[in-house]
């Protein structure tokens, strides 16, 4: 009877570290912050190009020579490539937002596969460039999401501070919201395009000289976790 719930122990304690080991390997390309002693962050932009936006957006960003990662929608990459070019030559990164940017629910694995390589095809044909990074519209991650990003050897790029700046938050509160719960590590979501009069391009004239001050360094997603 001894050796009989001695076995069952070790079986449930084997069962247990593999249901770890599992969740542990989901997570490995998943990434919502990631902690560094060197004061790190990453400023992030979904859903662009737009052609009002993403320029003043990058005046900014030049202005306080802050470099961030955008995460582009393969529709608007089509429509607006100088800025996809001018992007890159100001020295940020570029990340694959699928092609149409419909709901994660919407898509069938295989309808979700087509949008990230028709994103990432678009991305190459105006660029020469191949994106490692993905960010799911809305942040949703599930299991189809996880397994094309392992398939398309991408990371999964979420956050961990929300701007609301696609609530239309105004500039005051979005850079309260971004000082209060700053972190080394920390990635921020901003957005390109949210409709009319976006307060995105003053609320980062409001906290880039407020977080450089205080010492942080913006970088791109992929400095920030050691894969460049």
């Amino acid at each position: 009877m001894i050796r009989k719930s001695s076995f069952l122990c070790l079986l449930i304690c084997v069962l247990l570290c593999l249901m770890l080991s599992v969740h542990s390997a989901e997570e490995e390309n998943v990434y919502r912050c990631h902690g560094n002693s060197s004061m790190k962050i990453a400023l992030t932009f979904d859903d662009g190009p737009h052609p009002r936006y993403t320029p003043e957006i990058l005046d900014v960003l030049k202005k306080y020579d802050v470099k961030a990662t955008f995460f582009l929608i393969g529709e608007n990459i089509a429509l607006y490539p100088d800025l996809v070019k001018r992007i890159l030559a100001e020295g940020h990164e570029i990340g694959n937002h699928t092609f149409t940017h419909r709901g994660i629910g919407e898509y069938t694995e295989h309808q979700l596969g087509r949008e990230m390589e028709h994103c990432e095809k678009v991305i190459y044909e105006v660029v020469e460039y191949r994106p490692k990074l993905f960010r799911p519209p809305g942040g949703r991650l599930d299991q189809k999401v996880r397994r094309l990003a392992e398939a398309f050897d991408y990371k999964v790029i979420l956050w961990n501070i929300d701007t609301r700046d696609w609530a239309h938050e105004s500039p005051e509160s979005i850079k309260e919201n971004v000082i209060e719960n700053i972190e080394a590590g920390s990635i921020i979501l901003m957005h390109d395009y949210i409709g009319t009069n976006s307060p995105t391009p003053k609320a980062l004239e409001l906290f880039l000289p407020r977080l450089l001050e205080e010492g942080y360094h913006f970088t791109v997603i992929s400095e920030l976790l050691g894969c460049q």
